[in-house]
């Protein structure tokens, strides 16, 4: 096998990858969401805190074990935390303009806007995570098992949300389903753009994994962990605690392979 065969394969296999965590990073978490919602309401309760714990801590650990200091390692330490306070400011900013949001909550002041414009922002939203799949690959196979897990782990309980709003507003369980199926659906053609683009100007991916960074902070610290704050007993919080600490494990033991 010549050079070029070897790295033709190499690049046949990574957009492989791409292409499957990138479905599993969206199907994976509709077909979760789905298989929530054939447990009773209260067996929903107990479980969805359980989720964003772990959750936050995918997301955390994704951050500062894997895309930080990858992105720290090729670029200069200025610019990735300028990209990544950059970040933290867009993120707030297309939150406020509901193309960004993450209530995990059927009544909120978020979710009284139209189901449409909740299947618009999944969509943008899921776009973007084939993004971050797409860079974390490109980085290592490690980094993008783990953000792809940390995708995954934190879009479970929005998508129960989701279904949530659209029964509240007469969507049918099927349409309902099927509406939060093509938006997630979003995923894959933003991960195979991602990797077209991105390498052919790697000099890009240190920049795109700060503002993937950025992503997975602000969801874990702006909008999951308030959430948490609501159970404030002692045996709550220690759980949910344990839960974060699972979820990071998780991240570095793919960080450590």
């Amino acid at each position: 096998m010549t050079v070029d065969d070897s790295g033709l394969e190499f690049t046949n296999m990574l957009l492989t990858w791409i292409i499957v965590f990138s479905i599993l990073g969206s199907v994976g978490a509709i077909a979760g969401a789905a298989l929530l919602l054939l447990f009773r309401q209260s067996t929903r309760k107990t479980l969805l805190p359980c989720l964003l714990s772990y959750a936050i801590g995918t997301l955390l650990g994704a951050a500062f074990l894997g895309m930080l200091p990858k992105a720290l390692q090729q670029g200069a330490a200025m610019l990735i935390s300028a990209t990544v306070l950059a970040g933290i400011v867009l993120f707030f900013v297309l939150e406020k303009i509901v193309i960004w949001r993450h209530c995990h909550e059927s009544h909120c002041a978020v979710h009284s806007t139209a189901g449409p414009l909740i299947l618009i922002g999944d969509a943008f939203h899921n776009f973007v995570d084939g993004f971050v799949i797409a860079a974390a690959f490109i980085t290592s196979i490690p980094l993008g098992i783990s953000a792809s897990v940390a995708v995954i782990a934190h879009e479970i309980p929005q998508e129960v949300g989701d279904f949530a709003i659209l029964l509240d507003n007469d969507y049918t369980t099927k349409r309902a389903l099927i509406l939060n199926l093509l938006s997630s659906l979003t995923t894959l053609p933003g991960a195979v753009i991602a990797y077209y683009a991105l390498e052919s100007t790697r000099e890009l991916v240190p920049f795109i994994l700060a503002l993937s960074a950025a992503s997975f902070v602000y969801i874990a610290i702006a909008d999951l962990i308030p959430g948490l704050h609501r159970q404030a007993t002692l045996r709550t919080g220690l759980n949910q605690l344990a839960l974060i600490l699972a979820g990071i494990a998780t991240i570095a033991f793919f960080q450590w392979l």
